[in-house]
């Protein structure tokens, strides 16, 4: 019998990919919230499971998919011969999948250790947005930190374009093309400049690593291909390296900043992984330095994060010295649509 409490966060995930525009994984977490695991300690490990499984939580569906799929982006035969783009019945894809969890269950036990490490390249849309606000509101260079970095490739924002209404926004050049459904006024073209960039993250990936490449392309999507296209591109012109730490005790000694420059502190769908005692050290010290900003080195902690709202994700920003909390918005959480509600310098609520 499969534990309530797991068949729920099964469920639960399925809901979410169909959502999410994922009828595989959708399809795929539906058998397992249904469905028994072949009974080995695997099965054990995941029924067992300390705390919260579910994607409000550690993620173990998702952990558990992504390891299938890497193993199909290694090339195992029998998961190549029914993924997308297959398409199967229940019964064919459950026969597959459950003989891989016994195949291949150490290679799935060691990947499932750690939380899922998505670096949703399409989350920068909000990003650049923000970016160009910013840069029209202060008009000063950004040097950025971002906080769950992942593999870095989001600190890359400013190489990405943006094209909407008709409109580029980023490099003309650009090889990653962001192009999300768009509600609400246009941001500024304001061309931001990033100085310097730093990133963390608790257990960071190097997209240069084969095997790291191969975590952050496992947890796409695999009936989505056109996400794991822009993570390639992205991969290829990443270029910084991700530290590791613990995002607050990383930022206390990161805060500061050269005159005439603005510090840009965002995370995109990570503050919500942090233990409740570590965000609220996180806010206060982050307050604290905006407290001591100046007019020529303002302060900007951008969240892309889930609240009580709906839908997707609130992303919000507040400035220093102004002490000011502007909402810009509500993002999808893989950046397939942003609704924009923020203007421009000068404009009547801006």
């Amino acid at each position: 019998m499969i534990p309530a409490h797991v068949a729920e966060a099964f469920a639960y995930q399925a809901r979410a990919c169909a959502d999410l525009g994922s009828p595989f994984m959708a399809q795929l977490c539906g058998l397992f919230a249904t469905r028994p695991l072949p009974d080995t300690a695997l099965r054990h490990r995941i029924y067992t499971w300390d705390g919260d499984l579910s994607p409000r939580g550690a993620s173990v569906p998702l952990r558990l998919c992504g390891a299938l799929h890497a193993l199909k982006l290694k090339g195992d035969p029998a998961l190549d011969a029914i993924y997308p783009p297959h398409s199967v019945d229940d019964a064919t894809l459950w026969e597959a999948v459950s003989a891989a969890c016994i195949t291949h269950e150490a290679f799935i036990d060691r990947w499932i250790d750690s939380p899922p490490q998505t670096n949703e390249v399409r989350r920068s849309a909000a990003l650049i947005a923000a970016g160009n606000w910013l840069t029209d509101h202060y008009g000063l260079p950004i040097q950025t930190s971002e906080l769950g970095a992942s593999g870095g490739l989001n600190l890359m924002w400013d190489h990405f374009a943006l094209e909407i209404a008709a409109q580029r926004f980023g490099p003309s050049a650009a090889d990653v093309v962001l192009r999300p459904e768009w509600s609400g006024p246009l941001p500024p073209q304001a061309q931001p400049r990033i100085v310097a960039r730093r990133g963390v993250d608790l257990n960071p990936l190097n997209p240069r690593d084969p095997d790291d490449a191969l975590r952050l392309r496992a947890y796409l999507w695999p009936d989505q291909p056109d996400r794991l296209t822009l993570t390639g591109a992205a991969i290829a012109i990443n270029e910084t390296a991700v530290a590791q730490a613990d995002a607050i005790d990383w930022l206390a000694n990161h805060l500061d900043q050269p005159d005439d420059t603005l510090h840009l502190i965002y995370h995109t769908i990570a503050w919500q992984y942090f233990p409740a005692d570590v965000q609220a050290r996180g806010e206060r010290l982050i307050v604290q330095a905006g407290e001591n900003a100046t007019p020529n080195r303002p302060l900007a902690w951008l969240g892309m994060e889930p609240d009580d709202g709906t839908p997707g994700a609130a992303l919000t920003l507040r400035i220093w010295p102004e002490n000011k909390t502007i909402a810009l918005g509500r993002v999808d959480f893989h950046g397939r649509w942003v609704q924009w509600q923020a203007t421009p310098k000068g404009a009547s609520h801006a």
